[in-house]
């Protein structure tokens, strides 16, 4: 009887997803809460970078999320960001078309905003500037700009 318990502990050692799961469980939680939003349609389009190169291009983001708006509320929780340094961009895609619409000279017409609330003035901010590091579970506030 000893020899099956035993057979099944060194199962369970070898199992390459149980090693995965614990790994992925001692991720920090990020949960980013974004406000002043005006407008009750439509979703969040979020990119988390985590390095300089090629910031601000939506198919170069290390992860992206779409969240949609809810009583102009929305809340994203992530839990698959390993601890790090990042960089957060995101829109108010309000006429749901899966794309940031611009002026003629480049400026976003839907609302954005960045990590650490970085308002751009003269041109888009850089990495550096939105760049914040998670070790722990870590709330975030972000302000859309209009």
């Amino acid at each position: 009887m000893f020899y099956i318990p035993a057979f099944l502990f060194f199962i369970f050692l070898a199992n390459p997803s149980v090693e995965n799961k614990s790994t992925t469980d001692n991720n920090p939680i990020l949960e980013i809460q974004i406000d002043n939003i005006k407008e009750n349609k439509g979703k969040i389009e979020i990119g988390v970078f985590n390095t300089g190169d090629r910031f601000l291009e939506a198919d170069q983001a290390y992860k992206n999320y779409s969240i949609e708006v809810k009583n102009k509320k929305a809340v994203l929780v992530i839990e698959d960001l390993p601890a790090g340094n990042y960089a957060i961009s995101l829109y108010h895609d309000e006429n749901d078309d899966d794309k940031c619409n611009r002026n003629f000279i480049g400026i976003p017409k839907e609302p954005y905003a960045f990590s650490n609330n970085v308002k751009p003035r003269f041109s888009p901010p850089s990495y550096e500037d939105c760049q914040f590091e998670l070790k722990e579970n870590t709330q975030m506030n972000i302000s859309l700009i209009h």
